[in-house]
């Protein structure tokens, strides 16, 4: 009798790195293994790790080597976008790593993980890799939320990415395929779909574009959301917006990474727009959707970026007021094209300049949370904050939930804080309809409908 193969999986990087691992737990929970929430009670131990930036992949590598010492004897797997883009030198030079699992082909993770041996007897007789069921695989996402990845690759080209030499060139899922993913995982009970890729404006298969898949997806039935999640703001579709104004569902959200103003940085970015251009954007947005929620994002430091380029991007900022903004101090990556870019910006000024956008976003969004106070919003409740941990005081602390408003992005936003009194029915991944009573720094309190 085989015995069982148990894997912990340690996810790192973004979303799309997160369905990769989620769609690597079905592979292998299908083919005779099984998932272990501890690493020290796993014959293996899978690290999907982020290729993207040096810290990320710094982070990563590191994940490695603390297994490793925590666990000498144990097989470890470094998988995602790190193995992908240097499985070669990580065989030379990570001997902490058993084997190397990358990108191109989630499907065939049972059979990397099965020549580790992992401490088990190999394969369980009669259990195939099939391929999972659309929509159902392990979710790593909070309660009632879920990723569904269009796409994969990117064709932007933009001069700083790295995602090109790792994801490849963009290819896009059917749009049947796409609705059979969220069928079942509407199924299952799920509330929130985050539509997520590369760059899902350039969404493009059978004819259908960005606005098409919406519209398939349009006829669905239930309640629920759609979160749009990473809009290159070149190709942004605004047809999209003809969906969001016709059906509530899918929200009026939008990720759009400006990551810049100043002319001259855009065009050595590869982006063919401007501030102006943006702006624009932005404008019609919010005017066709009065209610729209804008995040970006900017990158400081860029090769050849001056303190008067900066000026630009400061000034941008004051104009656009974004609801949301990240921030991020260029990372120099070998094979793109600012690599050899003259005029590297020094680390400690990248860094004030990312530090300056940051504050002063910071009084931009909570001016913009303002707008929210006396509005009923549904909220999609995540987590209970359990009593016991608030210092004793449980007769006098009201009961609390944490979840999100269609204003917040999973992980990336701030949070509904929702205050009792409650009917105690509720449970993490429904959605409540509340009242906003104030704005706590960036957060928003909110009370239940029926306790108002």
């Amino acid at each position: 009798m085989a015995v069982s193969r148990r894997y912990f999986l340690d996810p790192f990087g973004c979303v799309k790195n997160q369905v990769d691992a989620e769609n690597m737990m079905a592979r292998l929970d299908g083919s005779g293994w099984s998932s272990v929430p501890e690493a020290g009670d796993a014959d293996l131990i899978i690290v999907n790790s982020c290729g993207f930036v040096e810290d990320a992949k710094r982070e990563s590598i590191d994940a490695v080597l603390g297994w490793r010492g925590l666990y000498p004897d144990k097989k470890i797997l470094l998988a995602g976008c790190l193995a992908q883009r240097y499985a070669k030198e990580l065989a030379e030079s990570l001997p902490e790593a058993d084997g190397f699992f990358g990108t191109d082909d989630i499907a065939k993770i049972a059979d990397a993980a099965d020549s580790l041996g992992g401490g088990g007897e190999g394969p369980t007789p009669g259990v195939q890799n099939e391929a999972p069921a659309a929509g159902s695989r392990p979710l790593l996402s909070m309660p009632g939320s879920a990723y569904v990845k269009i796409s994969e690759g990117c064709d932007n080209g933009c001069t700083y990415c790295a995602i090109p030499l790792i994801r490849g060139p963009l290819r896009c899922r059917s749009v049947e395929d796409i609705l059979d993913e969220c069928k079942g995982l509407l199924a299952r009970g799920i509330k929130e779909l985050c539509i997520v890729g590369q760059d899902i404006a350039s969404y493009s298969s059978g004819g259908s574009g960005l606005p098409e898949l919406l519209a398939a997806m349009a006829e669905l039935r239930g309640d629920f959301w759609v979160r749009l999640l990473y809009m290159h703001p070149d190709r942004f579709p605004l047809r999209v917006l003809d969906v969001m104004e016709r059906d509530a569902r899918f929200l009026p959200y939008f990720d759009v990474p400006f990551q810049h103003a100043s002319g001259r940085i855009l065009s050595a970015m590869n982006r063919r727009g401007n501030a102006e251009d943006y702006l624009a954007l932005a404008q019609t947005i919010r005017g066709r959707l009065p209610g729209s929620v804008i995040r970006t994002t900017f990158l400081v430091g860029f090769p050849g970026e001056t303190d008067a380029d900066f000026a630009e991007l400061r000034a941008f900022q004051d104009r656009l007021r974004p609801d949301w903004l990240g921030c991020f101090s260029y990372s120099r990556e070998e094979g793109t094209a600012a690599y050899s870019m003259p005029g590297r910006v020094p680390k400690k000024k990248a860094l004030a300049r990312k530090l300056e956008v940051e504050e002063s976003q910071l009084r931009i969004t909570e001016e913009n949370m303002d707008r929210f106070v006396g509005q009923t919003l549904d909220v999609l409740l995540e987590e209970k904050f359990d009593s016991s941990d608030r210092d004793g005081n449980d007769e006098e602390t009201p009961e609390l939930w944490l979840g999100r408003a269609y204003c917040h992005a999973p992980e990336v936003d701030g949070s509904a804080v929702i205050v009792g009194p409650l009917s105690g029915a509720e449970k993490a991944g429904g959605l409540l309809p509340c009242k906003v009573i104030a704005r706590r720094s960036f957060d928003l309190e909110l009370r239940p409908v029926s306790g108002v």
